[in-house]
């Protein structure tokens, strides 16, 4: 590869354990043009990136000693690192899917589905030069989508990535309530059942925006800018006036008493009945 234009080389790193397919794959992709480093566990990859590896898309086996490739993906994001992964792996069952996606990763690819269905998709990504998503400011709050980081008053809130994706959706509405149903389909994807009853997912709504504020809470005990709307969702905003002050404190101690943050009654003429 010496002679070839390096422009137009993808370097990746490939972390896998099974030495035959590692190799098979890695030449595979040598053959088209990428540069491939190979890892046989996540903790000489990581180890390898804290030293200055760098390569534009990592390929993750789900299953490896030590450390799962779920926990190298987590371990990347934690240590705000933001290089692109793929998961290449066997296990195709789509709560493996959901979890990877959720936690971060761009694509999930069946190993049996072999290196000329890869290679195209890694082409995509390691050629994808798109200028870095720049940090958006909204008062004391900053959030820094290439890494799915929010910072309150210059405090890393330490988010998940899913927790992340909530609160972006919430400042991306500009005051506007978002229902359960899409924070819920926030953290899964549109449409996902789950929980009892028809709008069994508010439960699971309402524990994950417990964790949100408990976590901007631990950076400023005074936070409250996550506010309820009586059987429609939550808003991100300032404190409601005085009046509605005064039954939102009432509902939200009845609602959520251990969570921080008021809770707005609907107002009917914008919103209707409850949705």
């Amino acid at each position: 590869m010496r002679g070839a234009d390096t422009t137009a080389i993808t370097p990746v790193a490939l972390v896998d354990d099974d030495p035959v397919y590692c190799e098979v794959t890695a030449q595979g992709l040598a053959d088209r043009g990428f540069v491939v480093h190979r890892f046989s566990d996540g903790r000489a990859f990581l180890e390898a990136v804290q030293q200055g590896l760098a390569v534009r898309v990592v390929l993750l086996d789900w299953t490896m000693p030590a450390m799962s490739g779920l926990e190298v993906l987590r371990t990347l994001r934690q240590h705000q690192i933001s290089i692109p992964v793929v998961f290449l792996t066997e296990r195709c069952r789509v709560e493996y899917e959901l979890a990877a996606l959720s936690s971060g990763a761009v694509d999930f690819v069946d190993k049996a589905r072999g290196i000329e269905v890869l290679a195209p998709r890694l082409r995509r990504l390691g050629a994808c030069r798109c200028r870095r998503a720049e940090a958006v400011c909204r008062g004391e709050l900053v959030l820094h989508p290439a890494m799915w980081r929010a910072e309150w008053r210059h405090h890393d809130v330490g988010l998940t990535v899913t927790e992340y994706k909530i609160v972006a959706r919430l400042l991306a509405e500009n005051g506007e309530p978002v229902t359960f149903r899409a924070i819920y389909d926030e953290m899964h994807y549109q449409g996902f059942q789950a929980g009892t009853g028809a709008r069994g997912y508010e439960v699971n709504v309402r524990g994950m925006m417990k964790k949100i504020r408990r976590k901007f809470a631990a950076v400023d005990e005074g936070f409250n800018r996550i506010q309820s709307v009586m059987n429609i969702g939550y808003l991100w905003g300032s404190m409601p006036t005085s009046g509605a002050a005064t039954s939102a404190e009432t509902y939200a101690q009845r609602e959520e008493p251990a969570v921080a943050g008021a809770c707005i009654l609907p107002p009917t003429s914008r919103h209707g009945a409850a949705s």
